[in-house]
């Protein structure tokens, strides 16, 4: 059995040079809509429902999209920073190349969703919903994911720095040849098919070898 990791090589957005000079505060979000090539700043969505958006080649700072549902969202060549997403509805979303940085993300629904080239730093995804999610090339990198569900889902060159998954439910969601030794995954709900084949700390080892009815004597 091959157990060494596969790590992810993640393309960034990309986006216009004259970007920062497009800055805006206030947009108008409809069905079927595309947004492109845009800087948006200090600003609270105040559409609360759409269908089908598509943002392209935008960067929202300090935005506040808390509670809204956006059906059949795509982002592409994205970038999140300090942004409140929390409670926000993007079931089935798909995302390429996007970056989410110091943002809140609690309790934010990404079931059914589709990731690709996807960079999270510094985030706080407690109560996250990301059940039946695709992920490829995706870094997770000093993120709080306690409480939350990645269940049923599909990791492909997927890397953890540094992450909190304490008390989450992962089941139906394989780890194998993920590194988790540098990541906190005390109390999650996981079975022996989903840990076969992660890379764990020592320390680790002692509390999934319970998973495989093991006892440990000193």
């Amino acid at each position: 059995m091959n157990n060494k990791q596969v790590l992810p090589k993640v393309i960034k957005p990309k986006f216009i040079k004259s970007i920062e000079q497009t800055c805006v505060k206030n947009i108008d979000l409809e069905d079927e809509g595309t947004i492109k090539n845009i800087h948006i700043s200090d600003y609270t969505i105040e559409t609360r429902e759409a269908n089908k958006v598509s943002f392209e080649g935008v960067i929202f700072s300090k935005v506040n999209f808390k509670g809204i549902t956006l059906n059949a969202l795509e982002l592409t060549d994205v970038r999140f920073e300090n942004c409140d997403l929390s409670n926000a509805n993007f079931i089935g979303a798909i995302i390429h190349r996007a970056e989410f940085l110091d943002c809140k993300l609690m309790g934010l629904n990404l079931n059914d969703a589709t990731f690709q080239n996807i960079y999270m730093n510094n985030c706080n995804g407690q109560f996250i919903l990301m059940n039946y999610i695709q992920m490829k090339n995706v870094i997770l990198s000093d993120c709080i994911f306690e409480n939350s569900n990645v269940q049923h889902s599909k990791l492909d060159k997927v890397e953890f720095r540094k992450c909190n998954f304490k008390l989450s439910q992962m089941s139906g969601t394989s780890l194998s040849g993920i590194d988790l030794s540098n990541s906190d995954f005390e109390g999650a709900g996981v079975g022996p098919e989903d840990i076969k084949g992660a890379i764990v700390s020592p320390m680790q080892a002692v509390d999934f070898s319970k998973l495989f009815g093991l006892v440990i004597k000193e």
